[in-house]
């Protein structure tokens, strides 16, 4: 597994000491908005053991995010496929920082990050993002780093309930466009 390093930021391989940190941001209602309800630690600890199988599997996936000056752990970037029952396919970028890290354009370093190694290591020719209508910070995200949104491409996540979590939108970017 390769590390990326930015200026600021080490995206790695998540450690053991990452669980607790991670058990706290998925515990946090603000963090999970976007995603549904709070996760225990039983649920955030198997979605380590996940991220884990899947990168050795695939050689991709979701990284752990540190700072690189103090070493703190402050979330995950990464790239996956997208899940069965999307109105799509392919591989989706995301971004999942604590608070404490918000609005400090870390989500756009790591970002900027996981799309060179998409299209410069994996040799994707299209990325993907996705997020509900009311993520308008992850949108601004998605549009920093290239991505644009085309409205007809918007959809319903059937999985998601009824409420402010159906509506997504869905960004992409092509490795022609980035280049």
């Amino acid at each position: 597994m390769v590390d990326l390093r930015t200026d600021r930021l080490v995206l790695r391989r998540w450690r053991d000491s990452d669980l607790e940190p991670w058990a706290a941001m998925n515990a946090d209602p603000e963090v999970r908005e976007h995603l549904g309800d709070p996760l225990t630690r039983a649920e955030s600890d198997a979605s380590v053991a996940r991220y884990r199988a899947e990168f050795d599997r695939r050689g991709f996936g979701w990284w752990a995010v540190e700072v690189r000056a103090d070493g703190g752990f402050i979330g995950f970037a990464g790239l996956d496929r997208v899940d069965d029952g999307m109105p799509f396919t392919g591989v989706e970028i995301g971004w999942r920082l604590a608070r404490s890290a918000w609005g400090h354009g870390y989500a756009t370093e790591a970002a900027r990050a996981v799309l060179a190694h998409g299209f410069d290591t994996l040799g994707l020719p299209e990325i993907l993002a996705v997020t509900t209508v009311a993520n308008l910070r992850s949108q601004a995200v998605m549009r920093r780093i290239g991505m644009t949104r085309n409205p007809d491409d918007d959809f319903d996540d059937l999985t998601a309930p009824d409420g402010p979590l159906r509506p997504n939108v869905l960004y992409r970017i092509t490795r022609s466009a980035r280049d």
